[in-house]
């Protein structure tokens, strides 16, 4: 999960979503439709709410911008899409099984100030856990790292959901490790991976992931599974700013063995060979379990398609390639489109924000796509010419 990077200012978009913008529209019923299509579109027997994780696990921790109209524009400069709407949907490829389905939100959304931001994210994360019974013991280990009396943006808390057929949802949280500032970031993760016991792992993420330094590359979420997890994972995001795919591949050889693949050729599939990521960057998410204190047990590219293609009809055709080569079914996101919106994929850029490529020790390799609900905003397609405004 990742999602814009605010430090390069977005594009402006020029046209509304759609049609209900201009009406009594709210916000909650915009996404909950887009999440019972997404839902259909993979295959879910119960696309409201997927077995035991109802539509009102996602209005919840919307709270109050669930109920605000499209047309009040959105409650914040949310970091999660580029529309600032605060809610981001994705689905999970692996060869032979069922795709999977994640919703990720941003709880404390309509906050005036970061400090609210957090108490509201981590008031939801409790309401929550109290209903779907899971401990957020993980989540106050670290608290007073990334929630600080005087908090620095751009977020505080963000919780998604893995929606599950069989069982109940895995919730996942991101926290800011540049709460303090972005030049105390490492210092910060550096401490919650020892909380946690992986402690050792900290030289040589530094040393392999964050060579640059923080300007370079920017250490943007620390995440945590709560809940239901067969196995629990503490993870760390890099964004890789001006780099090229052999750059990234270099920082995926932390996974052990010969398991990251050619993670090169996928950043060059998704990204169209642009030599160098000289937009906004990649992003490695390493993985620590307890399979292995040292070194990461996972490792996900994430590249900002968005960024690199021309139009969302571009993109969906190199998200499709991936999928292809490694087995799975491309299918699934002709469906999720059509859920997501009525408009054309060449009529705008950004519908489709990240494609990512997961390597585990212990897993098969998973293809990720991300969704923007495009709730506020279109992006028209890149090279475009504008509209002229009147006024």
């Amino acid at each position: 999960m990742v999602s814009s990077n605010r430090r390069q200012p977005n594009p402006p978009a020029t046209k509304t979503a759609s049609a209900e913008a201009a009406t009594d529209v709210t916000l909650g019923e915009h996404v909950g439709g887009q999440l019972r299509g997404v839902c259909r579109a993979a295959g879910f027997a119960d696309p409201a709410g997927a077995g035991e994780v109802p539509l009102l696990d996602l209005l919840d921790l919307l709270g109050p911008a669930a109920r605000r109209p499209l047309a009040a524009g959105p409650p914040s400069p949310s970091f999660v899409c580029d529309d600032h709407s605060p809610v981001e949907f994705s689905l999970a490829f692996t060869a032979g099984s069922e795709t999977g389905v994640r919703v990720l939100a941003e709880p404390g959304c309509t906050a005036a100030a970061f400090e609210e931001n957090g108490r509201l994210g981590l008031r939801a994360l409790e309401a929550l856990a109290s209903r779907r019974a899971f401990s957020t013991e993980p989540v106050r280990r670290v608290e007073d790292l990334f929630f600080p009396a005087a908090a620095h943006g751009p977020f505080a808390l963000w919780c998604a959901m893995d929606l599950r057929q069989d069982r109940p949802p895995g919730i996942k949280v991101y926290v800011n490790p540049q709460a303090h500032g972005r030049e105390r970031a490492a210092e910060v993760v550096e401490e919650a991976l020892s909380r946690f016991g992986f402690g050792r792992a900290w030289r040589a993420l530094r040393e392999r992931a964050t060579p640059r330094g923080p300007e370079k590359d920017e250490i943007l979420f620390f995440a945590l599974d709560l809940g239901r997890w067969h196995t629990p994972r503490v993870k760390v995001y890099v964004a890789h700013h001006d780099v090229t795919a052999t750059d990234v591949h270099a920082v995926s050889r932390l996974l052990p063995g010969d398991r990251a693949g050619r993670v090169d050729e996928f950043c060059r599939m998704v990204g169209g060979d642009p030599g160098r990521f000289a937009h906004r960057p990649p992003v490695s998410c390493l993985s620590y379990t307890e399979r292995d204190r040292e070194h990461p047990s996972g490792y996900t590219v994430h590249v900002p398609v968005r960024d690199y293609a021309r139009d969302d009809g571009v993109a969906r055709d190199r998200a499709a390639a991936v999928l292809r080569l490694h087995g799975m079914d491309a299918v699934v996101v002709d469906r999720a489109l059509a859920a997501m919106t009525s408009r054309h994929p060449s009529d705008g850029v950004g519908l489709i924000a990240y494609v990512s490529l997961v390597r585990s020790t212990w897993q098969p390799p998973r293809v990720n796509v991300y969704f923007s609900p495009e709730a506020y905003e279109v992006r028209p397609p890149r090279g475009a010419r504008r509209p002229r405004t009147t006024g």
